[in-house]
């Protein structure tokens, strides 16, 4: 039987073919430099990934792997980028709501009824009156003088702590002057004031007055008698300040989310020192184009990318939120309650920044400074957030739930129960002028083992009105418990907040 030449030809072909690949290694090994690759150095021709296949020669990336990579590396450092960006990124947009009110140094917001549902802040509470206001240091060294008996904190534009004021503060709680100093100040520091030296020339100032018999007045009254923001020039001249009341207000603090976001960042990079902020950190944002001094302008490619980044940076944070995932940041095993200081008001475990609770914080929280997180007995506060119920499920406004308060709530001073909605971070928005139970709530029924019972759902439980907080079926809600003053039962935990149960 004859073989065709095609057959014949094909068998030539593959014959070279074997030759030359002898050749080819017969040629490698004689190479006087060779040596064995260890494991895991090399890359193969073709790489399975959940970017798809990527393709390389002799470990080289061939033009479509490249694209996919960069686009990948883009997108990654913008979501990082954006966790990080928060911080500043809500105090601009506290900034920005509360420049409505007033221009800087002479506006002086105050809650002088509380603050309600109708602002949107970043769980606020409806306990005590607020002051709330910003400074700018552009113009040289400023002067704040802050009345006797408030409990308040200067924080700057990326939302680092400054310096407690009040009674927390070097003033003890007796008002003092304060004399805030400028990014770099050289000049001449005259005795008498506490001196604070600012990170950024833009800061925020607020602090709170409590209530006495039920009734926020006196505190709001000594604000106003007692408050002075003027330039240290005009010390002995100093301006008029205009005070305004903004209880129930219409206004939005809350940074947005999607592109809008990388506008507000930029502006702050560009306004701000940027010396007080971590190099990895400002490394993120100018490898998405956020860098001192230089325009924000991305391409169509980038501004996409942006886009995705922000929309899945901001479903991060509140997977981090309502869902955080580290075990240390619950106070007790099995339990929905949660610490927000997670690593304290820095956030930090042996130097190290926890990603996760910073991002998380800021996404959630309005403030940041050591007496928030004070473990001293009976000072300062100790927050619990819980955003699930006790079989782990979110917490649903068409349903009803209760909490029960054990005897003998471990405060100095009060306590409260407030409701927050999962979009806007904010007060719960519904028919009630505050979603909110506390020790100063009037007509709050205590059992008579001083335990206290909260109940939650769309319509109040027959003869418990005073207990419940009003939920709107369809939308869901989380939830702070704060202790001021807590007491040592808190923090050995030989008391312990009972559980959000769903009631049939």
């Amino acid at each position: 039987m004859s073989i065709p030449k095609c057959l014949l030809h094909v068998a030539a072909l593959i014959g070279c073919l074997m030759l030359l690949s002898c050749a080819h290694a017969q040629t490698e090994s004689q190479l006087k430099m060779t040596t064995q690759t260890p494991p895991g150095i090399a890359m193969p021709d073709t790489l399975e990934t959940r970017l798809g296949t990527l393709r390389f020669f002799d470990g080289f990336p061939d033009d479509a792997s490249v694209e996919k990579l960069y686009d990948n590396l883009d997108f990654q450092r913008a979501v990082q980028a954006y966790l990080l960006g928060l911080a500043p990124v809500n105090q601009l947009a506290n900034r920005k709501g509360m420049l409505e009110v007033g221009p800087v140094n002479t506006t002086v917001p105050i809650f002088e009824t509380m603050m309600n549902a109708r602002s949107i802040f970043l769980t606020p509470n409806n306990n005590t009156p607020y002051t709330w206001f910003w400074l700018d240091l552009r113009s040289g060294p400023l002067v704040l003088e802050v009345p006797p008996k408030v409990l308040g904190l200067i924080d700057d534009m990326w939302y680092q702590f400054v310096t407690d004021l009040g009674m927390v503060g070097p003033d003890k709680g007796a008002g003092g002057k304060y004399l805030l100093l400028p990014p770099g100040y050289q000049g001449q520091i005259p005795p008498g004031y506490f001196v604070v030296k600012c990170a950024t020339n833009s800061i925020w100032a607020a602090w709170r007055t409590f209530l006495e018999n039920g009734d926020p007045k006196p505190g709001v009254d000594r604000v106003k008698k007692f408050t002075r923001i003027y330039p240290l020039s005009q010390a002995g001249n100093p301006p008029t300040l205009n005070f305004v009341d903004v209880s129930g207000r219409d206004f939005c603090t809350v940074g947005p989310a999607g592109y809008p976001f990388w506008e507000y960042l930029n502006q702050v990079v560009q306004e701000e020192p940027t010396e007080s902020v971590s190099p990895v950190t400002l490394g993120f944002w100018a490898s998405i184009g956020i860098e001192k001094g230089k325009p924000f302008a991305p391409d169509a490619r980038m501004k996409r990318i942006l886009t995705e980044a922000a929309e899945v940076g901001d479903a991060t944070a509140r997977a981090m939120t309502y869902r955080m995932r580290l075990k240390e940041a619950y106070f007790y095993p099995d339990s929905a309650w949660r610490s927000g200081f997670l690593g304290g008001y820095e956030f930090t475990n042996q130097g190290a920044l926890i990603l996760d609770a910073h991002a998380s914080f800021f996404f959630y929280a309005t403030g940041v400074t050591p007496a928030m997180d004070s473990r001293t007995v009976g000072e300062g506060s100790q927050y619990m957030a819980a955003f699930v119920d006790s079989k782990g499920n979110p917490l649903d406004g068409g349903r009803n739930y209760k909490l029960r308060l054990p005897p003998n709530i471990p405060v100095a001073n009060f306590w409260s129960v407030i409701l927050y909605d999962n979009q806007t971070r904010s007060m719960l928005q519904t028919d009630q002028h505050w979603p909110a139970v506390s020790s100063q709530t009037k007509g709050l029924q205590v059992n008579p083992d001083t335990s206290v019972d909260i109940y939650f759902g769309p319509r109040a439980p027959a003869g418990k009105e005073s207990n419940w907080v009003q939920t709107i079926p369809g939308k869901g809600w989380n939830t702070l418990l704060r202790l001021y003053g807590p007491l040592q039962p808190w923090f050995d935990k030989t008391w312990r907040p009972g559980e959000i149960e769903l009631v049939n």
